[in-house]
């Protein structure tokens, strides 16, 4: 329900605090490895970015119910091959940070990139479904804002995998890393190719 995800979304905020300050302690004690350490922390900020997304999720949903709006049969269908690609994308984060496994880590930039490029292929049909009629302006901005929710919780994800490869390389920067890929490997393109594919849109 909605307000299980608003007080998950306070524990992590809770808990996100917690550890940022206990391992804080151990930095400045040398307890941990500093570059690992900050690696660490800049995880549980983006664990704890995605639950705030999750809120604007459940009030864009709210919104839509007050509001007795109504997405077509075709936005609703489009919205569930985007939300389908960003589970997954979660799913591959979380696992490649809780089994510390850059090759699952690197699974998630072409399929993240492929929830860009869905986001925009939704966004496009919006405006065609808006010019013809078959959809409302108000009902676009809840659309516009569930989309980039989705957006940059795919982002987030991005970023845990990139750090996660980070650490696992202690010369590698995750940005050098990222651009490395962006650019377009072959590796890279393989599995892009595979989640534009398993993820493509009616």
């Amino acid at each position: 329900s909605a307000n299980a995800v608003r007080v998950l979304e306070q524990s992590v905020d809770q808990l996100e605090g917690e550890m940022r300050e206990k391992h804080i302690r151990r930095l400045s004690k040398g307890k941990c490895d500093p570059e690992s350490g900050v690696i660490f922390l800049d995880i549980i900020s983006n664990l704890e970015r995605i639950s705030d997304h999750a809120v604007n999720l459940v009030e864009s949903a709210e919104e839509i119910r007050n509001k007795g709006l109504s997405f077509s049969v075709h936005a609703k269908q489009e919205l569930a091959v985007l939300t389908a690609a960003v589970g997954e994308v979660m799913d591959l984060a979380l696992d490649a940070f809780l089994q510390n496994d850059p090759a699952l880590a690197a699974k998630v930039e072409p399929l993240e990139q492929v929830v860009d490029t869905l986001k925009e292929q939704l966004r496009n049909r919006h405006i065609l479904r808006l010019q013809k009629g078959e959809c409302t302006i108000e009902l676009g901005f809840v659309w516009s804002d569930l989309l980039t929710s989705l957006e940059r919780v795919a982002d987030h994800c991005s970023n845990i995998a990139g750090c996660v490869i980070e650490m696992s390389h202690d010369s590698l920067d995750v940005h050098e890393y990222l651009d490395n890929v962006k650019a377009g490997g072959p590796g890279f393109l393989r599995a892009y190719e595979a989640y534009a594919q398993k993820y493509a849109l009616m």
